[in-house]
């Protein structure tokens, strides 16, 4: 019998998306019955906004949408987000530099192929969203974490940033609002971490998809904004899926120097082609229409946000620092570890997770899946009376 050709060994040292495999699991144990809640995914529990849908149904009736289009997007969309980041990250950008991807995932990983090469080292804040080290291995990177923990607010600082900076470090990744733990640089903090990546060339990818979701007074400046001359060294990622609970329509983007997104157009160009096109009609919507609904759904996630913080506050052992972005909060679990919980001993906050799993029926992403364990994210957002249900239940497990 002839032997097969092995498998791609790139490819299967990739590690599943942790967020969505206990999002999966979840679901599968609601359609058995069980009445399981989920802190799991980054998912709106809102519907897209109407006027979204209805930009979309009017899409149908054009033909001109069921052909190919520009692989790098509708120039129409294009301009749009050209708009989006002069207004909102302070940047002025001609739409040449914009490629519309397939979701904001595909940017990032669009983004790490143009400027990571076999070896080159990426700096990547922890705790970190679990696509960014597979992404940057699909690179033939090499992530390099920098850990910044609760009493940090979960922000690194240029002095660790330094000392993790060889030779080989290419580019670093910068994320506020954050995703997994919502914490936002101040201007300050922003502008003394990209002034340090234009002393050194580093390369910026700045994932700015939650930046229109602060509390507060909270601001998310842009590190291009804070630091000007960053732009020359620096990719936006960005999306309609959060703003707009636009997660299913599949809409990103990422916004780079001409020759940076040149070579993600092409990539682009075999990857995919162009974006689905009905889409790309919602997403310029999205972006020039009303945002009526947008900030409806921003003050609801700020009430959330606030009831959550102050339901997991109430369980000893737990540190929850406050969040002022995003949708999700990263409490400290350190103080419930080591400890026996309903007769089940628990050393890390993975194991943590299946006993919350397991004794209350409530879902929540453990540490591991961003780092150091430790600590869980829960996303808040999801339906009020779900949030309130869940923390009676962790509050009763661990009183």
């Amino acid at each position: 019998m002839t032997r097969r050709a092995p498998l791609s060994r790139k490819l299967a040292a990739i590690a599943e998306s942790a967020t969505l495999k206990v999002d999966a699991k979840a679901k599968a144990l609601r359609a058995a019955g069980r009445p399981v809640i989920s802190y799991a995914a980054g998912e709106p529990d809102f519907p897209t906004p109407p006027h979204i849908v209805d930009a979309a149904r009017r899409a149908l009736d054009d033909p001109a949408n069921f052909r190919y289009t520009p692989a790098a997007g509708l120039p129409a969309l294009r301009d749009a987000i050209a708009d989006k980041t002069r207004r909102d990250s302070g940047l002025e950008v001609d739409p040449s530099q914009i490629v519309v991807t397939n979701g904001g995932k595909q940017a990032v990983y669009q983004a790490f192929q143009a400027v990571v090469n076999p070896g080159d080292e990426v700096l990547l804040p922890a705790p970190y969203w679990t696509t960014y080290p597979e992404a940057i291995a699909l690179a033939d990177g090499v992530p390099v974490e920098v850990f910044a923990g609760a009493d940090q607010d979960y922000k690194v600082t240029v002095e660790q940033l330094e000392a993790a900076r060889t030779d080989r470090t290419t580019a670093l990744v910068f994320v506020s609002p954050s995703n997994p733990t919502g914490s936002v640089y101040t201007p300050e903090q922003t502008r003394a971490i990209g002034e340090w990546a234009v002393a050194h060339g580093i390369w910026i990818i700045t994932d700015e998809i939650y930046q229109n979701l602060t509390y507060e007074g909270a601001e998310a400046v842009s590190i291009v904004a804070a630091v000007p001359e960053a732009a020359g060294q620096t990719i936006l990622v960005n999306g309609v899926a959060k703003t707009y609970a636009m997660t299913g329509w599949r809409v990103g983007w990422m916004t780079a120097p001409k020759d940076a997104v040149k070579l993600a157009a092409n990539l682009q160009s075999h990857l995919t082609s162009n974006v689905n096109n009905i889409a790309q009609r919602a997403a310029l919507e999205a972006l020039t229409g009303p945002q009526d609904a947008a900030e409806r759904m921003r003050q609801a996630f700020d009430r959330r946000r606030r009831l959550i913080v102050a339901g997991l506050s109430e369980i000893e052992g737990v540190t929850v620092p406050n969040p002022l972005g995003a949708f999700y909060v990263y409490p400290d679990v350190r103080g419930l570890l080591g400890r026996e919980w309903r007769g089940t001993r628990v050393e890390t906050s993975l194991e943590l997770a299946d006993l919350i799993l397991d004794e209350v029926e409530v879902a929540v992403v453990p540490g591991e899946a961003f780092g150091p364990s430790g600590y869980l994210r829960l996303s808040y957002a999801l339906g009020d009376e779900q949030l309130q249900e869940g923390l009676q239940r962790l509050q009763s497990l661990f009183s």
